[in-house]
């Protein structure tokens, strides 16, 4: 079972921000790279995820409240949280492929690939054509 999966942006609907609103992560996040994520694995009917500063995988049907967590703030406690969570959240996916653009891919999302126990299951991609 495969799933697709990207990192989260900071380019979040800021009407949010002084709520209480819990939503979907395609309602919080707007830049146009991660619309474009979510829309080509809608279309594709693809299983997805979002991978959060804040909250680690997050899935399409999971609400949760605006942050702001940017990933040079993330503690060595918090990535151990983070990777634990990854591993626990994508175990029972024998395919997982990270979406990335090159130069957006921070190295807080390089280091959880590299660390993760399943790093021989993800393969990075960064052309949305191959979401299939």
């Amino acid at each position: 079972m495969r799933i697709y999966i990207t990192h989260c942006t900071g380019i979040k609907d800021d009407s949010l921000k002084s709520s209480a609103k819990a939503v979907k992560p395609e309602a919080l996040y707007l830049s146009v790279y991660t619309q474009g994520f979510i829309k080509k694995c809608k279309e594709t009917q693809v299983t997805w995820a979002i991978f959060s500063d804040e909250y680690g995988v997050w899935f399409p049907d999971a609400r949760r409240k605006w942050y702001d967590k940017h990933p040079d703030s993330v503690t060595n406690e918090e990535f151990a949280e983070l990777v634990a969570g990854f591993d626990k959240s994508l175990n029972e996916f024998s395919e997982i492929w990270f979406y990335n653009h090159p130069l957006w891919f921070h190295s807080l999302y390089r280091r959880v690939i590299r660390e993760s126990c399943l790093s021989h299951r993800i393969e990075t991609f960064s052309h949305i054509n191959q979401i299939e």
